[in-house]
């Protein structure tokens, strides 16, 4: 396919410039505009359609790129983004990553009001509490999306959604589910519990057992987990907000589980016991 525009070659473009700024936060906030980098969170942007809409407004792709996406490249012009193609050096002064895969895509905001998260009365939620670090952010938000999960919540203590380690390491889901930002946890928490949502902590000190919690079949229903800080887990305020603060068994001798492993083991076992009566939908019927 023709260029949308001619090649940009110099990382001083205006245009590059102003895409190479949207890995700081402030310019983010002000533009509400994020990076979505490589083939597959580009191609789920392009795809994406929310209020009948794509989030994809730009895309910057090497030549190569664009030949060998060319699925993409196509999308990404069904969804109206405006076409660059790039030099290499271009591509990696825009891109944060070591190894830039040719593809750069500029995204509008996407987040969802918490109202609007409430009104379609989820049955899995997860809430994310005081996590800092974007990595273990993102891959919480594929493990929620991975499990099905009707909505993520980032409270007002964690990661920004945009970060471009976060974005990367949703490895796409950030466009597949709604996920509302900057509520604070108290909010969250009276919110999910006043639409008839349980809420549950979880913290390897916790009284209670996961295990012995699906034993008593009490996970069937709807749920929200809150998950905490990589270091120094849930604080105690936190914790005495939700209706009960569950464990992961550690029934090897493994000092402990990191968090996005932890949401994993949490969120699998909302999910299995939400669907016990219907039995595990990966199983194929004869």
């Amino acid at each position: 396919m023709p260029p949308a525009s001619p090649e940009l070659i110099s990382p001083r473009s205006p245009r590059v410039l102003a895409a190479r700024r949207l890995a700081k936060r402030n310019f983010r906030g002000k533009e509400r505009l994020f990076l979505a980098e490589g083939p597959q969170a580009v191609r789920e942007a392009a795809t994406h359609r929310a209020g009948g809409t794509s989030p994809l407004v730009e895309l910057f792709a090497t030549t190569e790129a664009a030949d060998r996406y060319a699925d993409i490249i196509g999308a990404a012009r069904e969804a109206g983004a405006r076409l660059h193609l790039a030099a290499e050096q271009v591509i990696a002064d825009i891109s944060t990553t070591v190894t830039p895969q040719g593809l750069v895509g500029v995204c509008r905001f996407l987040d969802t009001p918490f109202e609007d998260i409430l009104a379609a009365r989820p049955r899995l939620v997860a809430v994310l509490a005081h996590v800092r670090d974007p990595g273990n952010a993102g891959t919480v938000l594929r493990c929620a999306d991975a499990a099905g999960a009707e909505a993520v919540v980032l409270t007002d203590a964690s990661v920004d959604l945009y970060n471009p380690k976060a974005v990367r390491a949703s490895v796409g889901s950030l466009f597949h589910l709604p996920v509302a930002v900057g509520v604070p946890v108290e909010r969250a928490v009276a919110g999910l519990k006043d639409t008839g949502v349980r809420v549950l902590a979880a913290d390897g000190a916790g009284e209670c057992d996961l295990d012995a919690e699906l034993d008593r079949g009490s996970m069937g229903g709807p749920t929200a987990w809150v998950f905490g800080n990589e270091a120094w887990g849930l604080p105690e305020e936190t914790r005495a907000l939700a209706d009960a603060v569950v464990r992961v068994p550690i029934h090897g001798t493994a000092e402990s589980l990191n968090l996005a492993t932890a949401a994993a083991v949490c969120l699998y076992a909302s999910a299995r016991a939400q669907r016990a009566a219907g039995g595990c939908r990966s199983v194929t019927k004869s």
